[in-house]
C-alpha cells in the first residue's frame, strides 16, 4: 500500500541518495503522443534540493522529450527503485522547468546543487528542476535484486569525440537534433546570440 508524505523527509532524502540510479517520466497533452521514460544517473546528477523540490543535471543524449514536455505541460514524475536492501519505490510527481545551460540561472543552481557530472561539462543541457506537488512510496516487490557493477563511461567518451569533432559547433548540433520531440513538439531552442 502506497503511502503519502508531506514532503522529501530527511530519511527519504538518505534513501535517495543510496540508490543506484533514478527515472523521469513526462508525456505530452496529446493522447496519441509518445509517453517518455527515461533512466538516468549517476544518483548524484539528482539533487535535493529541499522538502518539495529535488533538480536533474540533464545532458545531451538521444532524444530531448522531457524538455519538450516540460515546455508543453510541464507534467513530470521522478521515480526510484531499490534494486538492494529492502524493497521500496518512491515517486515524486510535479510541475518541471528544464533550465538551459545558456540560462543566466543555470549556474548558480548547478553550483547550489553540486551534482555529480553524467558525463563532461560540456554535454550539460539542462538541469530540470522539479516543483514536488506529491511524496509517495509503495512496496517495490515486484523490483529484481541487483547489484551495481560499476557506471559506464561510454556518454563522456562519445561527447569529448563530438567535441573534438565539432569544437565550437557541438552545442549547436546537439540543439539542432534535439529541436523537436517524436511528436514534433519544440524542445531545444538554438542559442541565444
Amino acid at each position: 500500500m502506497a503511502k503519502v508524505f508531506d514532503e522529501i523527509t530527511p530519511h527519504l532524502r538518505d534513501w535517495i541518495g543510496r540508490q543506484a540510479l533514478f527515472f523521469v517520466a513526462s508525456a505530452p497533452l496529446d493522447g496519441d503522443g509518445h509517453v517518455n521514460v527515461s533512466p538516468k544517473g549517476p544518483i548524484g546528477a539528482l539533487a535535493v534540493l529541499d522538502g518539495r523540490t529535488v533538480a536533474d543535471l540533464d545532458v545531451h543524449g538521444s532524444g530531448a522529450e522531457t524538455i519538450a514536455h516540460l515546455r508543453e505541460n510541464g507534467r513530470i514524475c521522478v521515480m526510484l527503485c531499490a534494486f538492494e536492501g529492502p524493497p521500496r519505490i518512491v515517486r515524486l510527481h510535479g510541475r518541471g522547468e528544464a533550465i538551459l545551460n545558456d540560462d543566466a540561472r543555470f549556474a548558480a543552481l548547478a553550483a547550489r546543487a553540486d551534482f555529480a557530472d553524467a558525463s563532461i561539462p560540456e554535454a550539460r543541457r539542462s538541469i530540470v528542476v522539479v516543483d514536488v506537488a506529491r511524496v509517495s512510496d509503495s512496496c517495490g516487490y515486484g523490483v529484481p535484486l541487483m547489484t551495481l557493477e560499476g557506471h559506464r563511461d561510454h556518454h563522456s567518451l562519445s561527447s569529448a569525440k563530438r567535441v573534438r569533432q565539432l569544437g565550437d559547433g557541438y552545442e549547436q548540433a546537439q540543439r539542432t537534433r534535439g529541436a523537436r520531440s517524436l511528436d514534433g513538439l519544440p524542445a531545444l531552442p538554438r542559442l541565444r546570440d
